[in-house]
């Protein structure tokens, strides 16, 4: 299975290109541009297995480092805080790792955002 299986290549192309320059990764707005914030839970665990190079069933920070990487070949590493922060936002436990229930929550919880923005600017 590769990414083009579950995401569109043109969603990836332009989430990666939205966040090019350093300090310009959001994951919320990078999971609504790709389409991963779309896609059913089944899925959303799927990319985390295609994204764990190691099979760990865990995102270090030094694999998060690669994050874009991951979706496309040449894009530019995570900085230190971006990585720090994607962390932060999916370490449902606290071990500074991201495991499989913390990485299915994000995409979720960056739709119920947008959701609720539009909601509230109706």
């Amino acid at each position: 299975m590769s990414l083009t299986s579950i995401l569109s290549a043109e969603a990836i192309e332009n989430a990666v290109k939205d966040c090019q320059a350093p300090e310009s990764f959001c994951y919320k707005r990078f999971f609504q541009l790709c389409g991963l914030s779309s896609k059913t839970p089944k899925e959303i665990q799927d990319v985390f297995h295609i994204l764990d190079d190691d099979d760990s069933g865990y995102f270090e920070e030094s694999e998060l480092k690669y994050f874009l990487q991951r979706f496309q070949p040449g894009a530019r590493t995570l900085t230190e805080a971006e990585t720090k922060s994607f962390i932060s936002a999916a370490d449902d436990d606290c071990d500074g790792r991201i495991g499989v229930e913390g990485w299915c929550l994000v995409p979720s919880y960056s739709l119920k955002l947008t959701l609720r923005h539009y909601v509230e600017t109706k």
